[in-house]
């Protein structure tokens, strides 16, 4: 029981999935801020076009 105890305590796969795991989701929040604020710029660039087109 010891041999188990002490193996499951030096184990740190786990460790590593939660590491990668808080990596990704900074990483798509990181996306997600950076395509909504790219999308507000694009809904300007579109309305000026399109009120160009109008016109």
């Amino acid at each position: 029981m010891s041999k188990f105890l002490n193996r499951f305590l030096k184990n740190e796969s786990g460790a590593t999935a939660i590491e990668y795991g808080l990596i990704a989701t900074f990483i798509a929040v990181a996306i997600i801020v950076s395509v909504q604020a790219l999308g507000v710029d694009l809904a300007g660039v579109f309305s000026g076009i399109s009120t160009a087109i109008g016109s």
